[in-house]
């Protein structure tokens, strides 16, 4: 069976890689998006505020794990107590089941967690509103904690935004009020030659490059500009995800729901 190309940023990225090694397929890491605590001194005091105001909130939209993981971080100033927000019945939304599992480490109660139904076409913010559309109700306040691109005027941080963004306005038809707050940011990584190696060899030799951001594949075609994608293959997570796989020149792209079950369903399918 042909190897895989774990994308996702490192944390991910290492747990993604031993849940397929442990179904017996070959599996490395190669993160193409760099992760870290926002530099923002605003963003910063925002989060903090939030963090101090999380119990006038309906509920908490994480867009992803890294999300949860900065919002709770241990060395967080106001890092929330999280059994308080769960006495005054607010809410941890969830795009997919890898944030409701951050949600679920950090210590909040699987009975306060939404998400998509588990059979959602997607995991996705259509997919979430769906579930926790009747929770809201005229004034009532969510928060979204997301993330930011180090290089916010890149064209992918316009389009970054459009689950949050639509997500926003359903909240907002249904009489809500929504809040966003910057957690961490993403950037691009510095790849060794290792990597670039491993990145060249893995364009050429059969490899499935399972991508989960749009934002991936932009860091992936600028670290090997020179690169031809034609005989590659893409393993995508989401429609949009395909489309920019595409457009990089991945001659082969599947697309398939971001759990474990479908990948790996996907990738012996292909094999």
């Amino acid at each position: 069976m042909a190897r895989v190309i774990v994308t996702r940023p490192a944390r991910e990225a290492d747990h993604w890689v031993g849940l397929l090694q442990a179904r017996g397929i070959h599996a490395v890491a190669l993160p193409l998006i760099a992760i870290g605590p926002s530099t923002d001194p605003i963003a910063q005091q925002a989060l903090h505020t939030a963090c101090a105001q999380r119990d006038q909130y309906r509920a908490l939209m994480f867009v992803s794990g890294n999300a949860v993981v900065h919002f709770f971080a241990p060395n967080h100033p106001l890092a929330p107590d999280y059994p308080s927000v769960a006495a005054i019945k607010t809410r941890a939304w969830a795009p997919g089941p890898g944030t409701a599992r951050a949600l679920e480490h950090a210590g909040v109660p699987r009975e306060h967690i939404d998400g998509p139904a588990p059979d959602a076409p997607q995991f996705d913010s259509e997919s979430l509103w769906r579930q926790v559309a009747p929770q809201i109700r005229p004034g009532d306040r969510v928060l979204i904690v997301r993330g930011r691109s180090a290089t916010p005027q890149s064209a992918h941080e316009a389009t970054q935004g459009t689950g949050r963004d639509w997500l926003a306005r359903q909240i907002e038809a249904a009489g809500g009020q929504v809040e966003f707050v910057v957690a961490y940011e993403r950037g691009a990584p510095r790849l060794t030659e290792a990597e670039v190696a491993l990145a060249q060899q893995a364009a050429q030799d059969g490899s499935f490059w399972l991508l989960s951001s749009s934002e991936a594949v932009g860091h992936l075609a600028q670290a090997l500009p020179a690169q031809h994608w034609g005989t590659a293959c893409a393993l995508a997570t989401h429609p949009r995800i395909a489309d920019a796989a595409r457009a990089a020149g991945f001659g082969t792209v599947r697309e398939c729901r971001p759990s474990l079950e479908d990948v790996v369903a996907s990738i012996e399918s292909a094999a």
